[in-house]
């Protein structure tokens, strides 16, 4: 690979650590402030609200200028976000700002490597960047419950610390830095900038072709459907685990934010393997790994102690990150060349962080009509079984209709 495209990495590593650090501290936050437990899954549906909201003029914002710039910005404004924690500003609205931070960053960075890297190498380097995403997700889970720990949290106040919180917000806003600094050593890719020159109906009228386009593909229909889905579900069971780990497994959340950890240990796992094992040509063939996961997901009832439990959280982390990083350089794929890179992700971005909103949506619901919190797993794992064997059909009935091969091989 490019060095370049190591600059990136480290760049993604530093901001997504940051995010993932910072959740656990913003469920800590709603804890002390004794919030109901409906209140933390929306710490991440206020997070990824941007992610709709502006979805169709990211995209415009993303492709005027250089990427790495873009990314720059953004860290900006998560810094500024990360600093409004600190004050009386009630975490929710210092997260969602976060999140429109992240809104900006994500198809500067996913856009970039389809304008930097060639299309023969976008699998390789999916898995690369999520492998090193899902390091950051590992190590933010396992340093955020740290720095909850009431361990921690006393040395604080032993060292005269003004608020012990405080001063770990602080420390997590420097790897935003770090981000920021990476971002200025990008290389330009020599794609030339796409000046912003309609309003914002004509960009949302453009938008509203760009995800047509992308739905009526019969394999970015699939792409988009499998990512959608994934997003939706792996944001969902990271407060699911949380939760049934204190309940089942009888921990306190310094420790069960660290299961996230190993979920996410599985997801490397998968990509890993994924990106050695599987071409972009051969992508389709990972689609009924996703139903097994949510299969994966129901055996969690049956398991109530920590090294079975881990054991099976591997197990859905390897089968989605395995099915979801060829489907995924798929969609940037087809839609690098459909609509474009910034358009492409954007687009990819409204449609899986709405399917964030709407599940997390459901599962505060199950949370606030006080369902158990098996049940609610029963529920999530049948949703997601059904769900990814009804994409796998769908695929199956595109290719008796389209030569969805010879599609791909047009744009090889």
């Amino acid at each position: 690979m490019p060095f370049g495209f190591y600059i990136i990495m480290a760049a993604q590593f530093f901001s997504a650590l940051a995010d993932n650090t910072l959740l656990i501290v913003a469920i800590e936050l709603l804890r002390i402030a004794q919030s109901g437990d409906e209140m933390e899954p929306l710490l991440r549906l206020v997070f990824t609200l941007s992610y709709v909201l502006l979805a169709p003029f990211v995209g415009s914002f993303a492709d005027s200028m250089p990427k790495a710039r873009v990314m720059f910005i953004s860290n900006g404004v998560k810094i500024l976000g990360c600093a409004l924690l600190v004050t009386t500003v009630p975490p929710l609205l210092a997260y969602a700002l976060i999140g429109l931070g992240a809104t900006a960053y994500s198809p500067a960075k996913y856009g970039i490597l389809t304008e930097y890297l060639p299309h023969n190498r976008l699998v390789q380097a999916n898995g690369w960047i999520e492998g090193l995403t899902v390091g950051a997700i590992i190590l933010g889970a396992v340093l955020g419950g740290f720095m909850v720990a009431p361990a921690t949290v006393q040395w604080l106040q032993w060292a005269n610390a003004p608020h012990p919180l405080s001063l770990i917000i602080v420390l997590i806003g420097l790897f935003y830095v770090l981000a920021a600094v990476f971002n200025l050593f990008i290389p330009h890719t020599g794609v030339p900038d796409k000046p912003i020159e309609h309003g914002p109906w004509e960009m949302i009228t453009r938008f509203a072709d760009c995800v047509g386009t992308l739905w009526r593909d019969p394999l970015g229909q699939i792409s988009l459907a499998v990512t959608t889905l994934f997003w939706g579900a792996g944001a969902t069971l990271q407060f699911i685990i949380i939760k049934w780990a204190e309940n089942e497994l009888d921990m306190g959340l310094s420790n069960a934010s660290m299961l996230q950890g190993v979920v996410a240990l599985g997801v490397a796992l998968g990509a890993a393997l994924a990106a050695r094992m599987v071409s972009l040509f051969n992508a389709v063939r990972v689609i009924p790994l996703g139903l097994l996961m949510g299969v994966l997901v129901m055996l969690q009832i049956f398991v109530h102690t920590l090294v079975p439990a881990v054991i099976m959280m591997v197990l859905v982390g390897m089968c989605a990150g395995f099915f979801v990083v060829p489907m995924n350089a798929l969609l940037q794929h087809r839609g690098h060349h459909l609509i474009g890179a910034g358009h492409s992700i954007a687009v990819q971005n409204f449609n899986e962080n709405l399917s964030i909103l709407f599940m997390l949506s459901a599962y505060a619901l199950l949370l606030y009509a006080d369902v158990s919190i098996n049940t609610a797993l029963i529920v999530f794992g049948l949703f997601v079984a059904l769900t990814m064997a009804l994409v796998w059909l769908r695929y199956r009935a595109n290719q008796r209709r389209h030569d969805s091969r010879a599609s791909l091989r047009e744009y090889s």
